[in-house]
């Protein structure tokens, strides 16, 4: 019996060992995420919708959790306030002119509250300040936006299957132009016949270079020529001389 006993004691004695480690670990990662062993300065922002924010989601900067939400009060019919607790050795960098914002994790992911750069000439904040703030977009509006695009794309593609269905049934001009014989030789012999006509012009222009009364316009004309290529060479030559 005693031994039992002593079994009992010693089970006992490891389970209330073990949950008060469990209980001492569970507070240390509440309290590392509320911030509550590191110094912190609170901030707040307006917003007109804050679109699933909870207490305890994170706040960043630069891409960096630096607190948590710490309180969400409605003021009004029109406006949220939300109190924010920021690690104070970030405080440096948080200047007046930060917006607020709220972001997620993906399409339905966790909300958490964005904090973005300020300029170098503003000024520090300040405790209990309140930042101006951005107002987030809602994840219902993106996935309207993004049926709307469906739908106009789905009637893109109908309408231009249609077309392709014409032009291969041979309707319409690029369809007969297309699938008739006809047309296609016809257009064939207009570019032979228009490729005779430019040789031909061609001819009768080095004809009119021979004739008389056109030789001396000709001859005026390869002499500015030679005279333009004459004067770039002397350029260049003295352009080459003064390098020298």
């Amino acid at each position: 019996m005693e031994t039992k006993s002593h079994n009992f004691k010693v089970r006992l004695g490891l389970f209330i060992v073990g949950g008060l480690t469990l209980f001492v670990v569970a507070i240390f990662i509440i309290g590392k995420q509320k911030n509550m062993f590191n110094p912190v300065f609170r901030l707040s922002a307006h917003f007109y919708n804050i679109s699933g924010l909870q207490i305890g989601n994170n706040i960043r900067f630069s891409g960096i959790n630096v607190g948590t939400v710490d309180n969400i009060t409605i003021i009004n019919d029109s406006t949220v306030n939300v109190e924010m607790l920021v690690r104070k050795d970030v405080w440096q960098f948080i200047k007046t002119d930060c917006q607020v914002t709220i972001g997620s994790e993906g399409l339905i992911g966790d909300r958490f509250m964005i904090i973005t750069q300020g300029s170098l000439k503003a000024l520090r904040v300040k405790d209990q300040q309140r930042l101006q703030s951005t107002e987030p977009i809602e994840t219902d509006a993106i996935m309207a936006s993004v049926q709307v695009t469906a739908s106009n794309a789905e009637v893109v593609s109908q309408q231009l299957a249609e077309i392709l269905l014409k032009i291969n049934s041979g309707k319409g001009t690029l369809g007969r132009l297309i699938g008739d014989k006809k047309i296609a030789e016809n257009l064939n012999q207009t570019m032979v016949n228009l490729k005779q006509s430019t040789k031909g012009f061609t001819d009768n222009m080095e004809a009119a270079k021979h004739n008389f009364f056109l030789r001396g316009f000709y001859k005026k004309k390869i002499k500015a020529a030679e005279k333009l290529k004459d004067d770039a060479d002397a350029e260049a030559e003295k352009l080459q001389n003064k390098k020298e």
